[in-house]
């Protein structure tokens, strides 16, 4: 029993140079797990957050541009398809469902997306499971009515009666308010998709508002589809990207979204290495901080000598001590971690829809404070060699 008192006894006497260092451990902890964590989620979230369709058609660009714009409602359209391509596409016998949308409007910055009833009625999110509604209705097509995303819903704080009137663009700009009126009919149950975040009024709602190029009122920004088997997607692949030269058909969603993940997966890799190397700092902090004490410890230790500790003791005293500090900086690191990862999670969700799930990577939760805690009793070796090392006689000498 005399090593965990000897390791209490200097921690107790070292109070603050131990919080000191226990906190640059916290720190290490919480960012390893937070990076490790938020790559693991995010890039399976965005993968399989397709919102329940297979592929994209859209104006000739870029697949991850139509990916994003259509399913993530982020970036540009890249153009607009014509309403012959959508009818061609919807009648196709490969094809499941076809759901034409319609961008280019917001309310102070939300996305407004036009499309029709059957997004809601036919479309599935996952077998089994199509949205659903925490109150009112689906809005009446061709009517200036609307329904909200769980999430736009409640930070914009409506319900179910609430008017509004669009801005033209997918930048909030004051000067460019639309003349329309629409009143909110519905309010989505949440998905844990990007659908959460949007504001969804009817096609005809976005073909024919006020402001828009008349020209271009039956066109459509995209069409998100779903295909009866998976062959469907190589063959109007060839059709579309190979063959045609106009319209271009993002597929499959997940594997567009994960090489975008392996494009910036160096990204990733630099804040790994931000982290081990505050890892590296922490280790060698505790090493500095009980290697500083050894002086101060010097007639301590031999006076435990004397009274008959083996070196041995002496040596996993001062290694258990450096293991104490990293322990309780790795628990420590669990607050750090759990206010980095809301955080995180939290901005991902507002810019993107894309939520992220709790507890989905338990392994770091053991792997990290376990790995902190070597590390740290690892800087412990030089100082408990220091220890170890102690002149018993030369110690004891009267100091004149």
């Amino acid at each position: 029993m005399i090593l965990p008192r000897l390791v209490y006894r200097s921690l107790r006497q070292h109070a603050l140079s131990t919080l000191v260092t226990a906190g640059s451990i916290a720190l290490a902890a919480g960012l390893l797990m937070t990076v490790w964590t938020v790559k693991a989620q995010s890039q399976r979230a965005f993968t399989e957050s397709t919102s329940g369709f297979d592929a994209v058609l859209g104006a000739r660009s870029s697949k991850l541009q139509l990916v994003l714009n259509a399913i993530f409602h982020l970036e540009a359209s890249p153009g607009n398809v014509a309403w012959t391509d959508y009818e061609f596409i919807a009648r196709h016998p490969a094809v499941k469902t076809a759901v034409p949308i319609a961008v280019g409007d917001n309310f102070e910055g939300w996305r407004i997306v036009g499309t029709v009833p059957e997004m809601f009625t036919q479309v599935e999110l996952a077998p089994g499971e199509k949205h659903a509604f925490a109150e009112g209705r689906l809005f009446t097509d061709g009517e200036r009515e609307a329904v909200i995303g769980s999430f736009a819903a409640q930070k914009l704080g409506w319900k179910v009666g609430q008017t509004f009137r669009p801005y033209h663009g997918i930048n909030y700009d004051p000067a460019t308010q639309h003349e329309e009126e629409f009143v909110v009919t519905g309010i989505l149950a949440p998905t844990n998709t990007p659908a959460d975040r949007v504001i969804w009024i009817p096609l005809k709602g976005v073909q024919t508002m006020s402001g828009h190029d008349p020209r271009a009122a039956t066109d459509v920004s995209a069409v998100l589809l779903q295909f009866r088997a998976a062959t469907a997607g190589l063959m109007l692949d060839v059709m579309y990207n190979k063959q045609g030269n106009r319209l271009t058909l993002a597929y499959p969603v997940s594997t567009i979204m994960a090489d975008l993940f392996n494009k910036i997966s160096w990204f990733d890799r630099v804040l790994a290495l931000v982290a081990y190397l505050v890892a590296l700092v922490a280790a060698g902090s505790v090493l500095a901080g009980i290697y500083a004490s050894m002086s101060a410890r010097r007639r301590d230790i031999a006076i435990l000598r004397a009274l008959g500790a083996r070196r041995r003791t002496i040596f996993g005293s001062v290694l258990a001590e450096a293991a104490a500090i990293g322990a309780l900086g790795a628990i420590a690191g669990f607050g750090v971690y759990l206010g980095l990862w809301y955080g995180v999670a939290e901005v991902i969700r507002a810019e993107s829809g894309v939520v992220l799930t709790w507890g989905d990577e338990r392994n770091v939760w053991w792997i990290c404070p376990l790995a902190m805690t070597a590390l740290s009793a690892l800087g412990g070796i030089v100082p408990a060699l220091k220890a170890y090392r102690i002149p018993v006689a030369e110690s004891l000498a009267p100091v004149s």
